[in-house]
């Protein structure tokens, strides 16, 4: 459930049997512990969730630590597709990832009846209906939106602690105990355990959860918004488009550096040949940095044709060989840099190869606005 946990540049296949394998132990986590916590609570409901909710918690700082370098640790179909609106995964790999997280949380559920001597599959009888319940599905889903996109720009230990205490506490002050995920949404159906859910309850549950991360994701992008600061009508401005191959690193930190060291004098954008998702790396480069790239997202080149520029920009030696003839632009310049999603290592050597990309980027960009006399705001 990190969202943008610091990604290696793992393949698509190893990433879904990542996101299946965590949702399956993260299920068996929820759904043991509730079996345990009832059977030695001794007919204790409060005991019984106190056990439940802190044995959840403390699998989650484990699962999204172990997961995060591999696929984000997602294990929720909401943090997929919020990953995804942020331009952190691919819209094409979500259908399968998905897939892969509500496969790992029933295998999970099944697991955990396994080790506790439960019938494998049993439908639940545990009845969780009513406005008040779904309210309540909506608050935790809403809060643990907020909370990811609120730490995902730092380190992700620090996201695995937020995310873990943040569904600690909302097993307690939710109504509905807190399930925020309709894959664990549907194993917790096949669990006539102390964590179920009756399959019948399970639909309002989900919508409520889709609803509170759609919200979650409008109102974090809002907050997090910089306005922009627009230049003195008598004052130069330019148009410039930065160009690579995959519009994942070196054009997305062009353009946001553009933009924020001409102090608004330079309209920038960026675009790719072959566009790839904006890599959690570049967004967590630029936050050192104070720029919120949280919003960008990865265009391919083709629609930006018919836009005019006063100046094209390439930053990576493949799209300098493809590069589209644009009439009316002042210069056509490139840039060479080396991309810093090839760079191989731990998480910290990944993030300095992002850092010193951008350092480079932005030493470049204030030679470029000396060069065509645009000169930031004091």
């Amino acid at each position: 459930m990190s969202g943008d946990a610091v990604v290696a540049p793992a393949s698509p296949g190893r990433r879904v049997a990542a996101e299946a394998v965590g949702s399956a132990l993260l299920a068996a986590t929820v759904v043991g512990s509730g079996i345990m916590g009832e059977r030695l609570a001794g007919g204790n409901a409060a005991i019984a969730l106190l056990a439940n909710a802190l044995a959840t918690g403390a699998g989650l700082v484990a699962l999204i630590l172990a997961f995060g370098p591999i696929s984000g640790a997602h294990f929720n179909p909401v943090v997929t597709c919020n990953a995804a609106l942020r331009g952190g995964v691919r819209w094409r790999r979500v259908p399968g990832v998905v897939v892969a997280q509500v496969a790992g949380a029933l295998a999970g559920a099944v697991v955990a009846h396994g080790m506790f001597g439960e019938p494998l599959i049993t439908f639940s009888t545990h009845v969780r209906s009513g406005f008040g319940q779904c309210l309540g599905e909506f608050v935790a889903t809403f809060g643990l939106i907020v909370v990811i996109d609120g730490c995902s720009r730092r380190s992700d230990s620090r996201v695995a602690v937020a995310v873990a205490a943040y569904i600690t506490a909302a097993y307690w002050f939710t109504s509905s105990t807190s399930f925020a995920n309709p894959a664990l949404t549907l194993a917790r159906s096949v669990s006539n355990t102390f964590s179920g859910i009756r399959p019948v309850d399970a639909p309002a549950f989900i919508a409520a959860q889709i609803l509170g991360a759609a919200a979650a994701t409008a109102g974090s992008r809002w907050l997090a918004a910089t306005p922009r600061k627009e230049p003195p009508m008598d004052e130069p401005r330019i148009r410039v488009l930065f160009l690579c191959t995959g519009n994942s690193c070196r054009s997305q930190m062009a353009e946001a550096l553009a933009r924020q060291l001409s102090g608004g004098k330079v309209e920038a954008f960026s675009a790719g040949t072959d566009p790839k998702g904006v890599h959690p790396l570049t967004i967590r480069a630029l936050a050192d940095v104070g720029i919120d790239a949280s919003g960008q997202a990865s265009k391919n080149v083709r629609t930006l044709l018919k836009e005019k520029f006063d100046y094209v920009i390439t930053v990576c030696d493949r799209a300098n060989e493809s590069c589209p003839v644009w009439p009316g632009v002042k210069e056509r310049i490139h840039w060479s840099f080396e991309d810093p999603a090839q760079v191989e290592g731990n998480d910290a050597e990944k993030l300095r190869a992002f850092t010193n990309v951008r350092n480079a980027i932005a030493n470049r960009i204030r030679l470029f606005l000396n060069a065509v006399k645009i000169h930031p705001p004091e």
